[in-house]
């Protein structure tokens, strides 16, 4: 049997032949046991994969752009797999768990997951994970904050930060909205995806943590501001200086 210590980080190659030509996201599942359904119709290319061992193997081979991996992978398990990956690699990492994989989830997370969802998987619970943003709007950089939409990545004056999905979100909307005053419904529409409010409080309480992850002065913000009656802002470079 092979041994999980004996696995290297693969190493990026150019796909050929099929791969050239598709036009939609590659998604790699890693998992013993899925049914996924039909994801072509929605321009989702995926390849299966029952192991940790062949997941690093078509990792390589496939250069996917998601990577949804099972709690349960044999192998290599899935925390030391998203370990493995994260030394080299800024790929979106989606972890799927069960009722009862809560404590695997934190630590996965914890281990650089991008996002955890629930199994047996739903398409519609997936699809706005997967969906890759063309072309320059994958990639988002005000000031010293950078997040790449793609690889579900943020970084801080280069280092990486962990910034959970729905607080992921609400920096995208706010960087790519940036010097301009967005209003609350508008974040409800665009992060929470509903045209009624959020409980109250809920924004604010992301708000918060969010500027907490990117270094933002909590009491005193710099680079989020609270523009009261209307919503938030998010500051151009040289409102920060």
């Amino acid at each position: 049997m092979r041994r999980a210590t004996a696995a290297a980080v693969p190493t990026p190659v150019q796909r050929t032949g099929e791969a050239t030509t598709r036009n939609g996201p590659v998604l790699l599942v890693a998992d013993p046991d899925t049914e996924l359904g039909d994801l072509s119709q929605y321009g989702v290319h995926v390849v299966h994969c029952a192991d940790g061992v062949e997941a690093l193997l078509r990792i390589g081979a496939e250069q996917p752009d998601i990577l949804l991996l099972g709690a349960d992978l044999p192998g290599i398990d899935a925390v030391t797999l998203i370990t493995t990956l994260r030394r080299s690699m800024d790929l979106r990492i989606i972890f799927g768990a069960r009722a009862g994989d809560a404590d695997i989830a934190i630590k996965a997370l914890q281990a650089g997951a991008s996002a955890c969802v629930a199994r047996p998987y739903r398409i519609q619970e997936l699809l706005p994970l997967i969906q890759v943003i063309p072309g320059a709007e994958a990639r988002l950089r005000v000031g010293e904050v950078e997040l790449d939409q793609n690889a579900h990545v943020v970084r801080v004056c280069g280092e990486p930060v962990h910034v959970p999905l729905r607080e992921f979100e609400l920096l995208a909307f706010l960087m790519r909205n940036a010097g301009r005053a967005v209003t609350r419904q508008e974040i409800s529409r665009q992060v929470w995806h509903s045209s009624a409010s959020p409980p109250n409080n809920t924004i604010a309480v992301h708000i918060k943590r969010l500027r907490r992850r990117i270094g933002d002065d909590e009491k005193h913000p710099v680079i989020i501001h609270t523009v009261r009656g209307v919503g938030y802002r998010y500051a151009l470079p040289d409102e920060t200086l």
